[in-house]
């Protein structure tokens, strides 16, 4: 299954019987058919149809609206629900019941953690004129999970494992940035807007993701609003910020590659109102890339989900 890209300004998506059709200026560009569709990334001014957010929503096909100048999510089309209610009703149980939202944080981090350990010793074999900061930051990452590891659940509260999850992204970022040239001016995680390369490429790159997190919860007829480890926020799908922490990883390593390999480079970047913005031929290249990339990504979340799911249902039925 496929994701198309839209990412000109003058595209027009619309619904032809079973086909999606790319309009530019009022000429017909290309056709799609629905049935090879998962997915489709529109961003800029590009525009779609009323047919075609119908065909979309009915045929199961997710859409991701990438909107403004540093492409945040103004809005993701799921279509249907999940057709088991006792999903989604279980899962409401589940957040008032701390001790067993608990259990499933602490595992969550204990992964995220471990995660980012195989990570750094990864790119301590392929940089071994980084060995000192990457060593200390392992070093750190491993006492937090093994301390994590030790604790009893019963002494844990929410606000403990978000202090050791930050305490450990700060050891993990302090050394993921020695992995980058100075001059691409990273110096550590920022966003909204990220004002430096790597960061606008992380940004890129988490937020294709967690729509993939979305999407999984919305098939296995979960509430991507209500987690266990994220706090119910305005507009902040935390089970699907839960789904992804384990894998932002897979992300950084991946951009980490996409810079060292120089398929990437910092004047495929402008910098405009103290934000960093990727130029459109480099998300062209971006977005290619994350496909070839993203396929396992998927698999292992739609799998995640359907585990929560199914636990779920024989905990709280």
């Amino acid at each position: 299954m496929a994701t198309l890209y839209l990412d000109r300004k003058s595209l027009e998506l619309r619904h032809e019987g079973q086909h999606l059709c790319l309009y530019e200026a009022g000429e017909r560009r290309g056709t799609v058919p629905l049935n090879l569709l998962e997915r489709v990334v529109m961003r800029g001014q590009a525009s779609v149809t009323t047919g075609a957010l119908g065909a979309l929503a009915e045929a199961g096909i997710s859409l991701l609206v990438l909107g403004g100048r540093q492409g945040r999510v103004p809005a993701i089309l799921q279509g249907r629900w999940h057709g088991d209610t006792r999903r989604r009703i279980a899962q409401y149980r589940w957040h008032h019941d701390e001790p067993y939202r608990l259990d499933w944080a602490r595992r969550l981090v204990l992964l995220k953690l471990r995660q980012q350990t195989a990570f750094l010793r990864q790119a301590q074999a392929t940089r071994p004129d980084r060995r000192a900061p990457l060593g200390q930051a392992i070093a750190q990452l491993r006492r937090a999970s093994d301390g994590l590891q030790a604790e009893a659940v019963a002494s844990l509260s929410l606000g403990r494992l978000n202090g050791i999850e930050g305490a450990g992204a700060a050891a993990y970022f302090a050394a993921y940035t020695t992995l980058f040239p100075a001059g691409l001016d990273f110096t550590g995680r920022n966003r909204r807007p990220p004002r430096d390369p790597v960061n606008a490429a992380l940004s890129l790159g988490y937020t294709l993701l967690h729509a993939d997190a979305a999407r999984a919860c919305h098939l296995n007829g979960l509430d991507p609003y209500v987690g266990f480890f994220h706090e119910p926020a305005h507009r902040r799908e935390s089970l699907a910020a839960d789904l992804i922490e384990p894998l932002r990883p897979r992300i950084d390593h991946w951009v980490w590659r996409l810079f060292a390999d120089r398929e990437l480079r910092a004047e495929d970047f402008s910098r405009e109102d103290g934000g960093c913005l990727m130029k459109k031929k480099a998300r062209s290249l971006f977005y290619a890339r994350y496909e070839t990339l993203a396929p396992p990504l998927r698999r292992l979340l739609r799998r995640h989900g359907l585990v929560v799911a199914r636990r779920l249902l024989e905990d709280h039925p």
